[in-house]
C-alpha cells in the first residue's frame, strides 16, 4: 500500500518526545539545550527502550537507549532502573544516609530523579516494590563502604551497570513467591539487553556503552561543515580487542569454539549486555531454575536449550567500556541510538543530517551522482527536489524523526523518497523486521555559549 505524507508523519511522530532544560534551574546554568527523541518499531512488541533524566541531588543529566534481544523484558527493567543505580552511586556519603534514614522512619524520600518520558513509556508498577529493595541494599552497602572519598563518574558507571546486571540474575536466582513477579525476574534474567548512556555535567561528558548501540558527538568545524566523534566502541565480532579480551578470558582449548559466525558462541551479536544468564550461569544453576520456575518458563525454548561448547562460564559481562571527554563549543550535539540507525546510516551523515537540521542551513553540496547515467529528467527531478526540502525545510520539529526519516526513506543520491519511505513504513509486521531493525534515537542539543563560559572559567 501507498501512504500519503501525512500517513507517513503520523507513523514516524507517534512516539516522538522532545525536553527544552529551563534556562536557569536554580543551581546551575546548564550545558544542555534540551534533547529530542524518537523510535519507530521494526518488531511487535518493539524491543528497544530509551530514558532520560535530571539528576536531582547531584549535577548532570542521564540519557540511554537500550536494544533488548530474545523480547523486551531485559530492557524494559534496565531503562527503569539504572539510572537510580547510577545516580545513587553518585550520592555522597550524606544524602545517602538522609535517605536510609528517611526509609527507616517512613518519612517522604528525597527525590533523586526527574525523569522525563514519553507517555507510551511503560514503567513497571508491579515490580516496583522488589526494584526498590533491591536498589535499597546497594545504598545500604554503599554507606557501609563509606571511604569519605569523592566519587568517581567513571567508577559510578561501571559500578552500577554490574550492580544492575548482578541485580538482575539475583532476583532470578531467589524468584519470588507471586508468580506474576517470579516470571517477571525470569523474564528479564533470560533475555538481553545492550546500554549505551550518556552523562553530562558541565564540560564533563561520560559515555557508558555495553554492547553495540552507539554514541556519537556531532562538531562544526570552522568553516561550518559537520564531523563525527565517536564516543563509544561496538561491543561484537568486528572489534578486535573484544575478540581478544573473550578470548583472554577463557582456555585456549576454547579458542575455536568462541566466536562463530561473528557471534560469541556462535549466538549472540553483542559482546557485552545485561541479562542473558543463558550466557552466564553455570548449566546446573541454570537447570535448576528452569525446573523450579513457573510452567510458562518450560514454554520458552530460549531458556531449555544450553549454549553450544558451553565450558567456563561466564562467557558475557555488563561491564561497560566509559569514554570521558570534555565538551568545547564546537561540540553542537550527542546522538545516542541503537544498531537499527547505525546499520543504515554512516556517522559523518548522521552529523551532517543533523547539524544542518539543527542550524538551519543546508550546505549545498554539489549533486552527486557518482557513476550513475542520469538524464535530464531526472537531474531535473533532483534538482527539484531539493528545492522543495528547502522549502519544507523542516516539517520535522524533532531531530530524532528527522534523521529517522532519512534512515529508512534515503534513496542512492541520499535523499528522502517519499515512495521508499511509504513502502518502508507500511511493510506488515511479520516482514519490517527483515528489512530493518528497532530504531531508537536521542538527539541532545548544548549550549556553546554556556560551555564556553565553563572553558574561560578553568
Amino acid at each position: 500500500f501507498y501512504l500519503t505524507p501525512p500517513q507517513v508523519n503520523s507513523i514516524l511522530k507517534a512516539n516522538e518526545y522532545s525536553f527544552k532544560v529551563p534556562e536557569f534551574d536554580g543551581k546551575n546554568v546548564s550545558s544542555v539545550l534540551g534533547f529530542d527523541s524518537n523510535q519507530l518499531p521494526a518488531n511487535a512488541p518493539i524491543e528497544d527502550r530509551r530514558s532520560a533524566a535530571t539528576c536531582l541531588q547531584t549535577r548532570g543529566m542521564l540519557l540511554g537507549v537500550f536494544d533488548g534481544h530474545a523480547g523486551c523484558a531485559c530492557a524494559q527493567a534496565v531503562s527503569e532502573r539504572l539510572f537510580y543505580y547510577i545516580a545513587v552511586s553518585l550520592l555522597p556519603h550524606e544524602t545517602l544516609l538522609e535517605i536510609e534514614n528517611a526509609v527507616e522512619s517512613g518519612r517522604a524520600l528525597l527525590p533523586i530523579l526527574q525523569w522525563h518520558k514519553h507517555p507510551n513509556d511503560y514503567f513497571s508498577k508491579e515490580a516496583s516494590k522488589l526494584y526498590f529493595n533491591s536498589l535499597r541494599t546497594y545504598w545500604q552497602e554503599l554507606i557501609d563502604l563509606n571511604s569519605g572519598e569523592t566519587t568517581d563518574v567513571r567508577e559510578a558507571l561501571i559500578n552500577a551497570f554490574k550492580r544492575l546486571d548482578n541485580d538482575i540474575s539475583l532476583e532470578a536466582q531467589v524468584g519470588d513467591p507471586n508468580s506474576f513477579l517470579n516470571y517477571l525476574v525470569l523474564r528479564v534474567a533470560f533475555s538481553g539487553s545492550t546500554a549505551c548512556v550518556a552523562h553530562v555535567d558541565g564540560v564533563d561528558l561520560h559515555v557508558a556503552n555495553t554492547g553495540d548501540s552507539r554514541a556519537m558527538l556531532g562538531v562544526q568545524e570552522e568553516d561550518g561543515s559537520w564531523s563525527a566523534v565517536n564516543l563509544s566502541y561496538d561491543h561484537n565480532a568486528q572489534n578486535e580487542h573484544e575478540v581478544e579480551r573473550v578470548k583472554m578470558e577463557h582456555p585456549k582449548s576454547e579458542e575455536k569454539s568462541l566466536v562463530k559466525q561473528d557471534r560469541l558462541l556462535g549466538l549472540l551479536m553483542p559482546f557485552r549486555a545485561f541479562g542473558d544468564v543463558k550466557f552466564k550461569w553455570s548449566i546446573e544453576l541454570q537447570k535448576r531454575v528452569v525446573e523450579s520456575g513457573p510452567d510458562q518458563l518450560n514454554d520458552n525454548e530460549y531458556t531449555k536449550f544450553i549454549p553450544p561448547n558451553y565450558y567456563t562460564p561466564p562467557y558475557l559481562t555488563a561491564e561497560p567500556e566509559v569514554i570521558h571527554h570534555k565538551l568545547r563549543p564546537q561540540d553542537k550535539f550527542l546522538v545516542l541510538a541503537t544498531d537499527g540507525l547505525w546499520e543504515t546510516m554512516h556517522r559523518q551523515d548522521v552529523a551532517r543530517i543533523v547539524g544542518e537540521y539543527l542550524t538551519g542551513v543546508h550546505h549545498q553540496q554539489p549533486i552527486a551522482v557518482g557513476g550513475y547515467k542520469v538524464t535530464l529528467g531526472q537531474m531535473h527531478g533532483l534538482l527539484t527536489e531539493r528545492r522543495a526540502r528547502i522549502s519544507s525545510v523542516f516539517e520535522d520539529q524533532n531531530a530524532a524523526t528527522h534523521l529517522i526519516r532519512h534512515a529508512v526513506g534515503n534513496n542512492e543520491f541520499g535523499t528522502v523518497d517519499h515512495e521508499r519511505l511509504s513502502k518502508m513504513l507500511s511493510l506488515p509486521e511479520e516482514l519490517a523486521r527483515m528489512y530493518r531493525d528497532d530504531i531508537t534515537i536521542i538527539v541532545v542539543q548544548f549550549n556553546s555559549h554556556v560551555i564556553g563560559a565553563y572553558q574561560n572559567e578553568e
